[in-house]
């Protein structure tokens, strides 16, 4: 826990509850939500199940838990963005900090993937899908025409598409992930060229 940037908030939040998140995220992603209990998470963390409920009532709140934590830095990119001149300097550094995202997030990406008919019917698929309408609304120019819009939506889904798909081609995950980064800039950067031209 100590390595991280963030330390104090780690401990502030407390071992337990991110222990449950944790074990609770991997069941999740191995067995399935639906397929996986409170009392196999309680048995996973050697803990009561009134342990367990002292933090967590539901399986969906320990969901939405992992859920809100993992994204929040996901909204706070919008609100950066929201502040930013809209410069192709930003848009690239939105993609750039939504990559690094991403990468902190896999598991839950991952789970999300794989558990798409779950996540549509909890509340953290509407989250999600507000989530990645705030970033749309930063990174395309609403006067950028119909084929540059897209370019910069297919941006953002070109970075999730390189968690998934690309997990079995040669090569290591740093040297991946820079390089569906940068055809997501280049993405970013030709439609931005596309809306000055117009």
């Amino acid at each position: 826990m100590g390595g991280t940037m963030d330390g104090t908030k780690q401990q502030r939040r407390g071992n337990t509850r991110q222990r449950i998140q944790d074990v609770a995220l991997e069941l999740f992603a191995e067995q399935g939500y639906e397929k996986t209990s409170l009392r196999e998470i309680a048995e996973h963390l050697d803990v009561t199940k009134a342990a367990l409920y002292y933090h967590f009532k539901t399986k969906e709140e320990i969901l939405v838990s992992i859920f809100d934590d993992l994204t929040q830095p996901i909204l706070d990119l919008i609100e950066w963005g929201r502040r930013q001149p809209h410069t192709l300097e930003t848009k690239q550094e939105i993609i750039r900090r939504y990559s690094v995202t991403l990468t902190g997030a896999a598991p839950l990406f991952r789970f999300m993937q794989e558990n798409q008919a779950t996540v549509r019917e909890l509340r953290v698929g509407e989250t999600f899908k507000e989530r990645m309408k705030g970033l749309r609304e930063i990174i395309v120019d609403r006067e950028a025409d119909l084929v540059d819009q897209v370019r910069c939506v297919s941006a953002m889904f070109t970075l999730h598409a390189g968690m998934f798909l690309l997990q079995d081609l040669d090569g290591d995950p740093e040297s991946k992930r820079k390089a569906v980064l940068e055809v997501a800039t280049d993405l970013v950067t030709q439609a931005h060229r596309g809306s000055a031209n117009a």
